[in-house]
């Protein structure tokens, strides 16, 4: 673990389990980040991490994490878990129950990077009162636009390996071999939700849960729109010029 940024136990057990906090900073960032599928989201959220120091706090990673998870899982963890056995989606009261009971993390000394929630507007209003509560100041939603048909491009490029999992793209990163992995000559596959129409439905699923948050950060003064055309540095780029932006409106640029 880079010892400059903090560690992640406690978002990814819960209680009772904890990590590693750097000492308090300066001006520790407070974020959100929004973005549809395949406008590299998880890139930019690993680059700030490393950049400002703070604690990336990932629903996804949750998920991800919890059947590796050597302890007794809390309440909402076990709740969760229990929609993720029967194959279904995990409703969103029980993930705002996961936040709500990880809710030291928000007050992580090196501040958060919140991917991956809020995704409705209840969580969002529910999130602005419990920082209220806890007398923290969010700083900024960053929100990461791409155009329909880049995110198809993107996406409907994905060639999966089907023994080693590893992905690829026609375009951006081929294999040496059309249709054959370069790690373990296994045949790629695109995946069903990598198809168009897959990724067309997603995306209007996407645009209609998210709405409704842009509207709701707009109105505060705190959304970011960065455009996420280019590279991911270029992209990264933008968004330092804009939370710099943000330093400067608040008077401490």
């Amino acid at each position: 673990m880079n010892r400059n940024t903090p560690g992640r136990e406690a978002w990814l057990q819960g209680p009772p389990a904890a990590c590693f906090s750097p000492a308090m900073k300066v001006r520790p960032w407070r974020l959100i980040l929004l973005g549809a599928p395949g406008v590299g989201k998880g890139t930019q959220a690993d680059l700030l991490t490393q950049r400002l120091g703070a604690c990336h706090l990932s629903t996804g990673d949750i998920f991800r994490a919890a059947s590796g998870v050597d302890c007794d899982p809390s309440p909402a963890m076990s709740a969760a878990l229990d929609f993720m056995r029967r194959g279904e989606l995990v409703p969103d009261s029980t993930v705002w129950e996961m936040v709500r009971e990880r809710q030291p993390c928000l007050r992580c000394s090196g501040g958060f990077i919140l991917d991956g929630f809020p995704r409705t507007l209840m969580q969002a209003e529910a999130l602005k009162q419990l920082m209220e509560d806890e007398r923290l100041t969010l700083d900024a939603v960053v929100s990461y636009e791409l155009p329909l048909r880049e995110i198809v491009e993107r996406l409907s490029g994905r060639r999966t390996c089907e023994q080693c999992k590893a992905v690829y793209h026609l375009s951006r990163q081929p294999s040496a071999v059309d249709g054959v992995c370069d790690r373990c000559g296994a045949r790629l596959y695109q995946r069903d939700d990598d198809r168009t129409e897959a990724i067309t439905v997603r995306m209007k699923t996407y645009e209609h849960s998210t709405e409704p948050l842009i509207v709701f950060y707009r109105s505060l003064g705190l959304l970011l729109p960065i455009a996420a055309t280019g590279s991911p540095d270029e992209i990264f780029t933008r968004t330092l010029v804009a939370l710099q932006q943000v330093l400067v409106t608040a008077g401490e640029g």
